[in-house]
């Protein structure tokens, strides 16, 4: 599955990949649809997108690693779109060879694996799911075996065909591992599992749509994809756009409800545009087999849609449906670098290239910055820029030079303002008074954990989000005054009897975005900011309030009135695991100690110690290298989490001069609090 040249270069998966496949189980033939997805935390994107078009999927874990920090990210990735985990434990191999463990420290060790995904599976599930989600070596949702030597088992075929543990160890050490790959065949115990103990379309979309699609669950079109209905209206969605050499662009969909053929009119629902299929096929890896049409239930690559991007919903002309949810990937984007081509006459294929990357990843942010003319990529981490942008730049032929790494800090404010800050339009006919404050711990948490809808206009009948702000503790009359939510930071309209204020409210929103996009310090996207107009005085006449008078007003105002609600810095932060053999843990305490870290926890076990540890990603970059020239190339280091947090006072001025300068702006002292 890892065809593309890179992968095979890098011996990792860095897209994700397709098949289809017949398996049969008794007398019975089954389609099973599946996604091979990388397992590197940087291309945790390729997962997630994956994650909507699969109902269920197989957690790999290292019999000798045990359960990782990616493996607690997919597990999670997986619950929250409703997607049913199993459990293929690998390497068991090195268990025997390299560990030399007994048939009952083997047990032992797949117990401790088996009841860490659990706990995690309860931890992250819901209620509903979590507990009949468990999964459980005696009915078969756990397998082990070893990928490379081809051979797998599960306690009902031991049952079945009496092989033992003791029989694994034996073959493994005699070398007789081909022997064992002919009586429990690797792809027979996996597809079993596969078939027994994950849903199939008919059951999953049951309770799989309500969370993913935010349509009227009593519409004819929400009771045909709870249905998997093939003759129902066309429902369906983009989780994948690669370019074909051959055909152009192709759009891995999974459909829904009703079926696609082959010539047909489909209607994309965000780009509200009409694109015309030229192929439907399903996938065999790298290949496509071409079909006439494809039912719901199944994933197809589409040849033919040249407006979709990845998250697109489909569906026909003739019978528009609201989109599904936004995919949206557990870590936001930390690692910026500013791209120029080197030649100006490239400028236009650089702009075009950059395009259609944004379009096949969508964690890859693309923000061209007008001020400075620089094209600024942001990324997961250094390796999924390396990969996704600047080396398909150079196969394409285009000279470009490249920034070393730029950090995105956040803006954010410590209090309220005191007393409204007026804002004048240019023609000094209106004026604005607005007040800044901060957003709600307990709503901003919900907004990362992706519970509470983080950028929404915000309507006045949307009940559940209403109820949903009142238990995290927002007056009821305060939430009915939010105007739009963008970005984890909220815009409330608490006027009384303003004249024209309704007509002015779109200006206003415009000019919000504006100031939060890029806060008052040095221009970084603002969070966890509550910006309320209280109150405005307008010119009667409209042509006198138009964008270039309100604008302007309300953007300054903001930006002043955040200043003076105590504006601070926050920097991202990685949370990290490092394992390292324990005799080296001193070179790598010091590049923790070196970089601004801070040590968690540490646990020693068998020779090797973990570390949990907090960084800066300002000071995380060259961090593998260093730590591995640091414990003698024993120390690797994973993902957990990233969290933004306070950036030292004495730090910031400096930081706030850098960007500032990097962007262009005047480097003046940051405004007076």
């Amino acid at each position: 599955m890892d065809t593309e040249e890179q992968e095979q270069e890098r011996g990792i998966t860095i897209y994700a990949a397709n098949v289809s496949m017949v398996h049969q189980l008794g007398e019975k033939n089954f389609l099973i649809n599946m996604i091979d997805t990388p397992g590197h935390v940087d291309f945790g994107g390729d997962v997630t997108r994956a994650m909507r078009a699969v109902d269920g999927v197989i957690v790999l874990v290292d019999a000798v690693e045990s359960v990782m920090p990616q493996t607690e990210t997919v597990i999670r990735q997986a619950l929250k779109e409703r997607v049913r985990p199993i459990l293929f434990i690998n390497k068991v191999d090195r268990l025997i060879k390299e560990l030399k463990l007994s048939p009952e420290a083997m047990a032992d060790k797949f117990k401790q694996i088996i009841n860490e995904v659990n706990t995690l599976i309860q931890k992250y599930g819901e209620k509903e799911f979590a507990s009949k989600w468990l999964v459980n070596v005696d009915d078969g949702s756990v397998a082990f075996g070893s990928a490379t030597k081809k051979w797998a088992i599960s306690v009902p075929l031991m049952k079945k065909t009496g092989i033992s543990f003791k029989d694994i160890i034996d073959a493994t050490e005699q070398g007789k591992e081909e022997e064992l790959a002919k009586k429990a065949k690797m792809h027979q115990v996996i597809l079993n599992m596969v078939i027994k103990h994950l849903p199939n379309p008919l059951e999953a979309q049951k309770y799989r749509i309500a969370k993913i699609w935010p349509g009227d669950k009593e519409s004819e079109i929400a009771k045909s994809m709870a249905a998997c209905d093939p003759e129902g209206k066309l429902a369906a969605i983009v989780t994948k756009i690669y370019p074909d050499p051959h055909a152009g662009y192709v759009a891995t969909v999974r459909i829904f409800s009703g079926k696609i053929k082959g010539g047909e009119e489909l209607y994309l629902v965000g780009q509200h545009k009409t694109n015309k299929t030229q192929q439907v096929s399903v996938y065999k890896g790298q290949q496509r087999i071409l079909m006439d049409e494809v039912d719901a239930g199944n994933i197809v690559g589409i040849v033919g849609l040249r407006d979709a991007f990845s998250g697109e919903t489909v569906c026909g002309p003739q019978s528009i449906i609201p989109g599904f949810e936004a995919i949206k990937h557990m870590f936001e984007p930390v690692v910026t670098k500013a791209i120029e081509p080197k030649q100006p006459k490239q400028l236009s294929k650089l702009i075009e290239f950059l395009k259609r990357i944004s379009r096949e990843d969508p964690t890859l942010l693309v923000k061209i910055n007008e001020e400075t003319g620089e094209y600024l990529v942001s990324g997961l981490g250094e390796l999924h820029i390396d990969a996704k942008v600047e080396r398909p730049i150079k196969e394409a032929g285009i000279e470009v030079s490249v920034s070393s790494p730029i950090v995105i800090y956040r803006e954010s404010i410590k209090s309220t303002t005191p007393g409204a800050i007026e804002g004048k339009s240019p023609n000094k006919h209106n004026r604005f008074y607005i007040v800044a404050e901060p957003l709600e711990k307990e709503v901003y948490d919900a907004m990362v954990a992706g519970t509470v809808p983080s950028d929404i206009e915000v309507k006045k009948k949307n009940l559940e989000l209403q109820n949903q702000l009142v238990e995290l503790g927002m007056e009821r009359d305060e939430i009915k005054k939010i105007k739009l939510i963008h970005n984890k930071n909220m815009l409330l309209d608490t006027t009384r009897g303003v004249q024209a204020i309704l007509e002015v409210m779109e200006m206003i929103k415009e000019a919000f975005r504006e100031a939060v996009d890029e806060g008052p310090l040095a221009r970084e996207p603002s969070a966890a900011v509550k910006i309320k107009v209280v109150d405005a005085k307008l010119h009667e006449d409209a042509i006198h309030r138009g964008p270039a008078q309100v604008i302007p007003a309300v953007r300054s105002a903001c930006r002043e009135a955040m200043v003076r609600a105590k504006a601070y810095i926050l920097e991202p932060k990685q949370i990290i695991r490092i394992d390292v053999p324990s005799e080296q843990v001193s070179g790598a305490m010091k590049e923790i100690n070196n970089r601004r870290g801070q040590v968690l926890e540490m646990k020693e076990e068998r020779g090797s110690t973990s570390i949990k540890a907090k960084l800066p990603v300002a000071e995380m970059f060259g961090f593998d290298s260093a730590l591995k020239s640091s414990t003698g190339g024993g120390g690797f280091y994973w993902l957990i989490d990233v969290l933004y947090e306070p950036m030292p006072k004495e730090l910031e001025p400096k930081v706030i001069k850098q960007i500032r300068e990097r962007k262009g702006i005047k480097v003046e002292e940051p405004p007076e609090e």
